[in-house]
């Protein structure tokens, strides 16, 4: 596990660190190579940017409204909020969070790009981002086929709000169970200590990027800022049930990948992917915002779990071949050593 980590940062264009937290029934092991500051050998490390696990957050507190009655994974986009997005009025929650609903993705629009490029720290709300697909045309019918939106997961979480006339930031808090190092910031300062976030390039000296970028541009589908051990309890306690209704239903994983891709072959689900690797089969999700790629994975029953970070966006399309190798063998061996009996590693 640590050569393989060691690897990672060593590779040409490999983060300054990666830091992991693997959990076996109840047993915790902390690994890291490298640093979480650069030039700061023994700096403190804690949160970070979780990217797009957001999703998996999104998805469970869907469930758990639904368990509670206030919500339904059947409920239309044109009932729980009229008129936010008129070309995707018969979509559905399930179809949102499954990836399915045919909206595109608000973050490839031009008017996002514009936006974002003049004003990379600004504030954005939630309505702005759907806005600005408001009026295009879906990509497909909904419920035909699987293409990774990031609004899906902003129109699901209006639709939370709208359930419970809560903001999703506070749902965040008071539903997700002591997850005290949680949180939905605004702009783009980060709760300190913090593992530094840094945009790498083979030769030259890592930029720190960890508030460079507001997440309010990415909101419910990409902007909670969270810590190894949070991640880890939330697999272990709170994802579950999420996999258990995900399971329910039927066809409720396809060929599909999470962004950036997890270890072993990919299948979309709700809100989570599942993980087929050699050693055994995990459920969780991915991510990457600049600064940062992460993985959270975990068993059904949460007994066994990952939680992976490297302080760099070192992604498919942006980064080098040698460390992109490095990380999803670091990733592999991870979810290996979770699903190892606790006598035989």
């Amino acid at each position: 596990m640590q050569r393989a980590l060691n690897g990672v940062v060593e590779a040409r264009g490999g983060p300054p660190g990666v830091f992991v937290v693997v959990q076996r029934k109840g047993l915790y092991e902390n690994f890291e190579a490298g640093v979480a500051k650069v030039g700061a050998e023994k700096a403190p490390a804690r949160s970070f940017r979780i990217a797009s696990v957001s999703k998996a957050f999104n998805a469970f507190l869907a469930v758990l409204l639904e368990r509670q009655g206030k919500l339904s994974l059947n409920e239309r986009v044109h009932d729980a909020i009229p008129g936010v997005l008129p070309k995707a009025e018969n979509v559905t929650l399930r179809q949102l969070l499954q990836h399915t609903s045919g909206i595109p993705d608000y973050i490839r629009a031009p008017a996002f790009v514009e936006r974002f490029l003049a004003d990379p720290t600004g504030y954005l709300a939630p309505h702005e981002l759907t806005g600005f697909v408001r009026d295009t045309p879906l990509e497909f019918q909904p419920g035909s086929r699987y293409h990774y939106s990031d609004t899906d997961n902003i129109a699901a979480a209006l639709m939370m709000e709208a359930a419970t006339g809560s903001s999703y930031a506070k749902l965040l808090e008071t539903e997700t169970f002591g997850l005290r190092n949680t949180t939905l910031p605004s702009d783009p300062v980060m709760p300190k200590p913090f593992i530094h976030g840094y945009e790498v390039e083979a030769g030259k000296k890592p930029e720190d990027v960890s508030e460079a970028i507001s997440p309010s541009g990415a909101w419910a589908s990409g902007g909670i800022v969270s810590t190894l051990m949070d991640l880890t309890r939330f697999a272990q306690y709170q994802m579950p049930l999420l996999v258990k209704r995900a399971l329910s239903l039927k066809g409720a994983f396809r060929r599909g990948s999470s962004s950036p891709p997890g270890p072993g072959r990919n299948f979309a689900g709700l809100g989570i992917f599942r993980y087929v690797t050699a050693c055994g089969t995990v459920y969780g999700h991915t991510g990457s915002f600049p600064g940062y790629r992460i993985l959270l994975a975990g068993t059904a029953d949460g007994s066994r779990t990952v939680a992976f970070v490297v302080n760099a966006q070192v992604v498919p399309g942006q980064g080098s071949p040698p460390a992109l190798a490095a990380i999803l063998k670091a990733q592999r061996r991870a979810v290996c050593r979770a699903l190892a009996p606790r006598g035989d590693l």
